[in-house]
């Protein structure tokens, strides 16, 4: 796995985080139950919590693991992106930038993996 790859994952993946938490707090501002800004929360942080724990891992097995679970946490997180987006809590402009982010932490955590399963 290439170092670059690794420093941008840990570096996006934190900017995505503070991106989460204030769209988090943003609806609960503006009245959202509060059932999907805790969700998305959740989720859209631990992308980040992740991978800043694989620096740390124990193995490549533990690194795999830890990368896997912050994929996952993405992937969730773009479900609670899309049913924002359909219920309208978030405009076309904010979705498609917002979803910009997500699908290149995606695609990033899967070149990852990628590289270091081989």
């Amino acid at each position: 796995m290439g170092e670059d790859r690794y420093n941008k994952i840990l570096d996006i993946s934190f900017k995505f985080g503070v991106r989460i938490v204030k769209l988090s707090q943003y609806l609960i501002d503006n009245k959202v139950n509060h059932t999907i800004p805790n969700q998305i929360l959740r989720s859209g942080t631990s992308i980040g919590a992740n991978v800043n724990e694989s620096v740390f891992a124990q193995s490549k097995k533990d690194f795999i693991t830890k990368m896997h679970i912050a994929l996952k946490e993405a992937n969730e997180t773009k479900y609670w992106l899309r049913l924002l987006h359909a219920s309208e809590y978030i405009n076309d402009k904010e979705f498609e930038s917002i979803m910009s982010d997500i699908n290149h932490i995606i695609g990033t955590l899967v070149n990852i993996l990628k590289a270091s399963k081989k």
